[in-house]
């Protein structure tokens, strides 16, 4: 972990402008608030084998000041009895935790797996959580792409948030990665239009669509983000930001920009971006998040 982060000159005054592009992140919370103000997140994921993924996504949104959160595993029993270095993460099982209804947003896919039961899982959220802000990631995206059931049941989600790798997004499109990439600007506003989603393309300059708002190219980041789990975490802190109440294109550009100027701040700080670790990108997300608060108020 880095415990001293710090920013350049240059650096402070680019964030004041982020600040006033993103209102409802950056925001003194009030004096009387309390965790309830502040959401219940579901992360839901991590097969067997695959049990860091809910963890990572889990425990960047507590970083990101999410109120509550639970992490749901794609398993019979338990992996854990407590999270080790996060007991505030509330743990069941995947099915178990799909029944909730306390939940404010949702992140599926994490490690989830694509079994057949599984697919049912997911489904079962579709269905049963169409009015609230449902991000999928990962396996889910792939069920997505195989199973027409799944597909017209996302379809009917009013606040869908896709976060696909191009990999995943040419499993969407039914196309090869090289297309997405050669045009990734169409690709990113042919999946919106499929889904009726806002859609996060990860990669070099992240792309943001939603059907009726431009395009934002998120210029955060560099090459430290290329490492396991990175994506994982960048699931965690959009569905944070989405259970906190902020509107679902404003947290998805404003996470893409997070995540990717956390990795900055990072390098800045200890000149590191080879070999940095997934679960080392949502503590500088926090210190970045409230410095600008600080800032801007």
């Amino acid at each position: 972990m880095f415990p001293v982060f710090r920013i350049s000159g240059e650096s402070r005054r680019r964030m004041l402008q982020t600040a006033l592009r993103f209102p409802h992140i950056f925001k003194a919370r009030a004096e009387d608030s309390h965790k309830g103000t502040f959401g219940t997140l579901a992360v839901v994921g991590g097969s067997a084998g695959m049990s860091g993924a809910p963890v990572l996504a889990a425990s960047a949104a507590m970083y990101l000041g999410c109120g509550k959160v639970w992490a749901g595993f794609n398993q019979e029993t338990l992996p854990f009895a407590v999270i080790a270095g996060f007991p505030e993460i509330m743990l069941d099982t995947a099915d178990s935790l799909a029944k909730r209804q306390d939940i404010n947003a949702w992140v599926v896919g994490c490690g989830l797996g694509t079994g057949r039961a599984v697919v049912g899982t997911l489904a079962g959220i579709l269905a049963e959580h169409t009015d609230k802000p449902v991000l999928l990631d990962a396996d889910a995206l792939n069920i997505l792409s195989t199973d027409a059931e799944t597909r017209n049941l996302a379809r009917g989600c009013k606040n869908l948030i896709l976060t696909p790798h191009p990999a995943e997004a040419a499993r969407l499109l039914g196309t090869t990665v090289a297309q997405v990439q050669a045009d990734r600007t169409a690709a990113v506003r042919k999946i919106g239009a499929i889904f009726g989603a806002t859609v996060v393309l990860k990669g070099h300059k992240t792309l943001v669509a939603a059907s009726d708002t431009e395009i934002y190219v998120n210029e955060s980041g560099n090459a430290g983000l290329a490492t396991a789990g990175s994506g994982d975490v960048l699931g965690g802190i959009i569905g944070s930001l989405l259970a906190q109440g902020v509107p679902v294109f404003e947290a998805a550009c404003a996470g893409a920009w997070l995540h990717g100027a956390a990795a900055d701040v990072i390098k800045e700080s200890a000149g590191i971006a080879a070999g940095l670790l997934a679960g080392e990108i949502a503590p500088a997300a926090r210190w970045l998040r409230n410095r600008i608060t600080e800032l801007d108020n």
